[in-house]
């Protein structure tokens, strides 16, 4: 089978698991991860089925919708990717990086790396920057039915991975406890040069957030 016949029947399957998913990871969302994975693809030098295979399959079964068991996303792309005839190589690599691809709470080590990886992460990480990163979090957190602020709840920034997923916090919290840490922690010249600009409009915000909460603007 052809790179691009397995490609689309990715984007196929893709899209049929997700038709019914939560706004912010819905099969908008993996289209805008693969664009972005693309995008910074131009100014690497890495396998473009594996990166676009990753960008495609990396949320095809959030732990977060599924009672936080990591093990159905990488299970489901390699009974989908067997069944396409992908090589085990490249399967291998591409749960790889659904297992390493995710924020965590960012104090776990990550136990894998490749050029492959960086890309699409920097591709997902994009898409919780700026104002789409906004309105995601905010329609994850009324998905929740979290409050949006709450002043006497402050952010932490040191949680663990299992406090981080467990977290109940009010959504503009989420700004500090990940959103606003990623800019640092892009892998790619592109992923930097973008987030830069996505950070910036997201700083921009939460003044305007706080002068409107406090009756100032």
């Amino acid at each position: 089978m052809s790179k691009s016949a397995v490609v689309e029947n990715t984007i196929h399957f893709v899209k049929e698991n997700l038709k019914n998913a939560e706004g912010g990871h819905d099969w908008f969302h993996i289209q805008r991860v693969l664009n972005n994975s693309r995008l910074i693809a131009k100014g690497e030098k890495c396998d473009m089925l594996i990166v676009e295979l990753g960008a495609l399959l990396h949320d095809i079964a959030d732990s977060k919708f599924h009672a936080g068991d990591e093990s159905v996303g990488p299970k489901m792309a390699e009974e989908f990717l067997g069944s396409q005839e992908v090589s085990d190589e490249v399967i291998q690599h591409v749960i790889q990086i659904i297992k390493n691809i995710s924020f965590k709470g960012g104090n776990v080590e990550q136990k894998f790396s490749s050029i492959e990886l960086d890309i699409v992460q920097d591709a997902d990480r994009l898409d919780a920057l700026g104002a789409i990163g906004i309105a995601r979090t905010f329609n994850y957190g009324g998905f929740k039915g979290r409050a949006l602020y709450d002043p006497e709840i402050e952010p932490n920034l040191n949680m663990t991975k299992e406090e981080y997923k467990a977290s109940t916090a009010p959504t503009i919290n989420h700004f500090y406890e990940k959103l606003l840490l990623l800019k640092d922690r892009m892998n790619t010249e592109t992923g930097r040069r973008i987030a830069a600009d996505r950070h910036a409009f997201m700083v921009e915000y939460l003044n305007q957030f706080y002068a409107e909460w406090n009756g100032e603007a």
